[in-house]
């Protein structure tokens, strides 16, 4: 919804394929409508090569700098396998990354989702929405992106922190909002 034209899914098997649907538990199947959209099978060295992001939420050591150098021009890597990252942010950055986020606190652009989720119910919760739309998990995405400016913005902070006061309430805000204007919720009286 934010007009990415491509995104490869894999899971332990590799490339997650329309071929193989039936092979899948519900939620992958759900992931193949999504991507893959011309059913190529390929390694994820061979899909990292038409990259620009990377984002990993499985196991450490998945990725080399080899595979990150092979992808296009400043990749962005989100490495989020904790405690122990799909790459270090030494290596992520020795083999080109521009941008480098992990789960760890002790590591710049921290991904956490404590940024996203009490803001998103919060929001919701305060304007009675019956449902979560995807307009309004991009709207969350939109507030937490908003709170960095751009005379902020560089490639050791591309993400407010998990500590960050205004986040929560910045997040329920557009959330609200949303809600609001799309109809799935009344302004509480």
């Amino acid at each position: 919804d934010f007009g990415v034209k491509e995104i490869y899914g894999f899971n332990i098997n590799g490339i997650v394929l329309k071929a193989d649907k039936e092979k899948y538990d519900f939620l992958t199947q759900e992931l193949c409508e999504i991507t893959n959209s011309e059913n190529k099978r390929l390694s994820m060295a061979e899909a990292l090569k038409e990259a620009d992001v990377f984002v990993g939420v499985s196991a450490p050591k998945l990725l080399n700098k080899e595979m990150v150098a092979g992808m296009k021009r400043d990749p962005i890597i989100f490495a989020m396998a904790n405690p122990e990252p799909e790459i270090t942010v030494e290596e992520a950055l020795a083999g080109g990354a521009r941008v480098v986020g992990t789960g760890r606190s002790d590591f710049p652009n921290q991904v956490n989702n404590v940024l996203a989720f009490p803001g998103l119910f919060k929001g919701a919760l305060s304007v009675r929405a019956t449902k979560i739309t995807e307009e309004m998990k991009m709207a969350a995405a939109r507030g937490i992106a908003s709170l960095i400016s751009d005379e902020e913005l560089n490639e050791n902070y591309v993400i407010p922190s998990a500590f960050d006061p205004r986040v929560a309430d910045m997040v329920a805000a557009k959330v609200a909002e949303v809600a609001l204007a799309s109809g799935v919720a009344q302004k509480a009286e």
